[in-house]
């Protein structure tokens, strides 16, 4: 006889267990059955899985703060919430792990401005080229900016969880260089699928070559690329500056970022509990923060002691930088950013700079 046929005799009248001796057991079984049928179809699904794909190296400080907010979370939701991390771009570029969770795939991603940027344009504006002199003009510009940024990814239905920076980017390559004009004679890495990235560089006389970031390592060795631009902790856990070996010192940029969970997933989570994971999350964002910008000056150190050449900035290689990158201003507003965030970025950094007197070359973090 089928299970289904035993569940529907247990609600027959004439199939009553009578008090026989092995009565018990039947009994019980029969009121399994009654509690199975009673329990609404949701409670097998109570247990959310949350699939996070990140491009942070497995082991690094990345990787180990979002294992503590999964234990945060689980502890926090009475195992309702189970974190699951894909570390080092197993699951693909941060393109791939956008697309992915877009279907449902995943529900979670640790994203750079370039991941972020593919869900909605205005997240870029926190990394403009040499738009900021110091973590503190950063932090003034984001924390203004954060509502804003934070309804434009809702309306595309991500919900933003923390959010984050993994240092300054610099640029790396394998010969000698100082100015705009010696990396324009390189092969520069830039993110595959980011083509209005690509057609700026080209018309700031660059010549990048679009790849997925995982495949940095491959196109240096291959010589496809020779020159990249990353931060200083991702070039040594990744091991590109082996083969790169040349760094100005020079901050072109903040590498920021954010934890996104889909609002498909997020509304799983039981209302009582999401204040705990937001909590558990602006945590591990904190912790990243700090972490992540104190690692980058021992990581230069590290890369040092394996050979790492600094080439230092001086005034005149930083004016040349600064020149190179507001002569494409005008195309990343409107192109890469949407005007009015782009406006208000540069409002809000320039209201920074005359207020408190800090940004100023060489102060702040």
């Amino acid at each position: 006889m089928t299970r289904g046929a035993d569940r529907s005799s247990c609600l027959r009248p004439d199939r009553v267990p009578s008090r026989r001796p092995n009565a018990a057991p039947v009994l019980l079984l029969c009121l399994g059955a009654l509690l199975a049928r009673a329990v609404p179809a949701s409670a097998a699904q109570d247990t959310l899985i949350v699939k996070l794909g990140t491009s942070a190296p497995e082991g690094s400080s990345w990787d180990q703060i979002f294992k503590g907010m999964g234990e945060k979370w689980k502890q926090a939701t009475g195992g309702a919430v189970t974190l699951r991390i894909y570390p080092g771009g197993v699951l693909g570029d941060e393109p791939d792990l956008v697309r992915k969770m877009r279907v449902g795939q995943i529900q979670a991603g640790a994203l750079t401005a370039a991941g972020l940027s593919a869900i909605d344009a205005s997240v870029a504006a926190l990394q403009i080229p040499m738009m900021y002199r110091s973590y503190d003009e950063l932090d003034y510009v984001r924390e203004r900016l954060r509502p804003t940024l934070e309804k434009r990814l809702l309306e595309r239905d991500f919900v933003v969880l923390n959010w984050g920076d993994a240092g300054w980017v610099m640029f790396f390559a394998r010969e000698p260089f100082a100015t705009p004009d010696d990396v324009r004679k390189m092969k520069l890495f830039v993110w595959a699928g980011d083509n209005d990235a690509v057609e700026l560089w080209k018309t700031a006389g660059f010549h990048p070559v679009p790849l997925p970031a995982t495949e940095i390592l491959t196109g240096l060795q291959t010589g496809l690329i020779n020159a990249f631009d990353t931060t200083p902790l991702l070039a040594l856990s990744s091991q590109w500056f082996g083969l790169a070996p040349h760094m100005l010192d020079l901050r072109w940029a903040p590498l920021v970022g954010a934890t996104v969970m889909t609002k498909k997933a997020w509304d799983r989570i039981p209302i009582g509990a999401r204040p705990a994971v937001l909590q558990a999350a602006a945590e591990a964002g904190d912790r990243l923060k700090g972490d992540i910008r104190s690692a980058n000056d021992k990581a230069i150190a590290a890369m040092r002691e394996h050979g790492l050449k600094v080439t230092p900035s001086t005034p005149s290689i930083e004016a040349a930088w600064q020149k190179t990158a507001e002569e494409i201003y005008p195309k990343i507003r409107g192109t890469l950013v949407p005007p009015p965030v782009f406006d208000e970025v540069k409002r809000l950094r320039d209201e920074f700079r005359a207020g408190t007197g800090k940004g100023a070359p060489g102060s702040g973090g």
